[in-house]
């Protein structure tokens, strides 16, 4: 029986247990699925609005920035991820969500990726159209099944994607750029001036970091699959580094010698089979995982919620259906901003769990308990009074603060009320009976736990 139950749990990907060390991966793997989530047209157009307010070296200390940034956020949570084998969203049950925080962030990571989703897979249509033909709606079924499918079978297919996709679109891409940039030396477009109305650092620097620290935030998701801290420290400084620098500065490179912040039209210029490539391949390779990740948010959301364990391949499949249909309909471009809204909110996220996890560590005896079984610690809160403050509070720094960067003040502002807040409390070893669910009673119905 137990053999079976790690049957199924390997094919729903450990979506409501921890990974085994037996089934942790190869760093590098995990570092292309990273890459490959940095490495899409977007970056190109990031670097290139970089490159055209910007000289090359303000570019790249940019980058450097933002980079490192993302770098710390990524390498913190995922080595919590790690050590522990858990998602994200199961794990900030025990890192200051509680049940119905993690209920509660599960929504908004399954709505805003979904979302996403869908309005990649519509642009995505757009440009198959575009390139071959054919109607937009053909298109978007097909392109929507293709990433479900992958998707449908977890880490081991985003990984066969990531390997396949990856190298065919930096071959395709740095080939149908060669010509623009061999009219002009690499020292000439080095040392050109901004084309455009000047950025600033700090400005650059906040798109870069702004621009993935919801990934970032959702490191868990893979590094649950790494096998050490080393591990996820590697795998975070290629994944990101190598994308933000090779991407982000051909796009600048690009900026400066077409004199025009337009380098996507430039790159998706190359007709014919070369154009489809890709687009195919830089599509994929990110609009995959805006479907893995919700794909596990909604199982927690039945397991958290109703006590039910829905398989997360079913899952999978009604949200891929969903996205797509909701790309053919095109309504997705009107919702763009509320779901830049629901981003707005991830950050914090990252600075309540790396406190709760590192420093203030109420569960870390359950952890420490658990962790060698590889079963779950058997309780957790219902809710967590000062994660509500410290998540709202950072949430509106984030909304209404525009200086600096404004995702990382709403990551500080959390990680710095929940660390204070739980310091002045003192509520370490205070979680009372009544805030406490029992794992395997939720399995059943909600029911209390009594000293």
């Amino acid at each position: 029986m137990e053999e079976k139950d790690t049957v199924a749990e390997k094919f729903d990907d450990y979506a409501l247990s921890r990974v085994p060390q037996k089934e942790r991966k190869h760093w590098l793997g995990i570092a292309t699925m990273r890459f490959g989530q940095i490495s899409a047209l977007t970056q190109f157009l990031l670097g290139a609005a970089l490159g055209f307010g910007m000289d090359f070296w303000t570019a790249f200390w940019a980058l450097t920035l933002g980079s490192v940034i993302l770098e710390i956020v990524s390498i913190l949570v995922g080595i919590a991820g790690m050590k522990e084998g858990m998602s994200t969203t199961l794990l900030v049950r025990w890192t200051g969500f509680g049940k119905f925080g993690s209920i509660l962030l599960s929504f908004i990571l399954a709505i805003s990726m979904i979302g996403w989703f869908g309005i990649q897979n519509e642009v995505f249509a757009h440009g198959l159209q575009e390139l071959l033909g054919g109607p937009i709606w053909a298109w978007a079924i097909a392109t929507g099944l293709l990433v479900t499918l992958i998707v449908v079978f977890g880490i081991f297919s985003l990984g066969i994607a990531a390997y396949i996709t990856v190298p065919l679109f930096l071959i395709v891409v740095l080939y149908s750029i060669s010509s623009v940039l061999g009219d002009h030396s690499l020292s000439e477009l080095i040392h050109m001036h901004a084309p455009g109305p000047s950025l600033s650092l700090a400005a650059g620097t906040t798109m870069v970091a702004g621009g993935f620290i919801a990934g970032a935030i959702i490191t868990p998701d893979l590094s649950r699959y790494n096998k050490s801290a080393a591990d996820v420290v590697k795998q975070s400084i290629v994944g990101i580094a190598l994308g933000e620098y090779l991407i982000g500065l051909i796009g600048v490179l690009l900026a400066h010698a077409a004199q025009s912040s337009d380098v996507i039209t430039i790159v998706m210029g190359t007709s014919g089979i070369l154009g489809t490539i890709v687009l195919i391949t830089a599509t994929i390779k990110i609009n995959d995982f805006n479907l893995y990740a919700p794909s596990l948010a909604i199982v927690n959301i039945f397991d958290s919620l109703f006590g039910k364990q829905v398989n997360r391949t079913v899952v999978t499949i009604v949200i891929g259906i969903v996205g797509t249909l909701l790309s053919i309909m095109g309504i997705l471009g009107q919702f763009q901003g509320f779901l830049s809204l629901l981003g707005i909110a991830l950050p914090p996220v990252g600075g309540i769990l790396v406190a709760e996890y590192f420093l203030v560590k109420r569960y870390k005896k359950a952890f420490d308990e658990t962790r060698e079984q590889n079963v779950l610690p058997k309780t957790y809160e219902k809710w967590n009074p000062i994660t509500l403050v410290s998540w709202a509070a950072a949430f509106l720094v984030g909304l209404l603060i525009n200086w600096g960067i404004p995702s990382l003040n709403s990551l500080l502002t959390s990680f710095i009320l929940y660390l204070m807040i739980s310091k002045i409390v003192n509520r370490r070893g205070m979680v009372t009976f009544d805030e406490i669910d029992t794992y395997q009673d939720l399995q059943i119905k909600d029911q209390k736990v009594i000293n």
